[in-house]
């Protein structure tokens, strides 16, 4: 049963990282309806202002890069592009199972 899974850290402009916060959880938002996304977390460090992390869990791999065509992503990452500074792949992971997982 392995599953996708990405973490990634997204860097924005000083005093936008609740801005950030905002659209990454009407990202999530969305994905509730989507089936094969089984987990999307939005997450803030305390030491790390500008930073915010996301954790996904996909059913496979394809399924994440077609969530990134569809029209409620397009929006959201309209929004999102001003005000990010950088982006990083912290890694990809093959998940075996556990808690929160069907």
């Amino acid at each position: 049963m392995n599953k996708f899974s990405l973490f990634g850290k997204f860097t924005v402009q000083e005093g936008k990282r609740d801005t950030m916060v905002d659209i990454l959880l009407e990202a999530a938002e969305s994905m509730k309806i989507i089936d094969e996304c089984e987990i999307y977390l939005v997450n803030i460090s305390e030491s790390e202002p500008n930073s915010v992390y996301v954790y996904e869990v996909w059913s496979n791999e394809k399924a994440h890069q077609t969530s990134l065509t569809l029209e409620a992503t397009q929006t959201l990452l309209g929004r999102a592009k001003p005000i990010i500074t950088g982006m990083e792949r912290i890694s990809t992971l093959l998940t075996s199972g556990g808690k929160g997982i069907s």
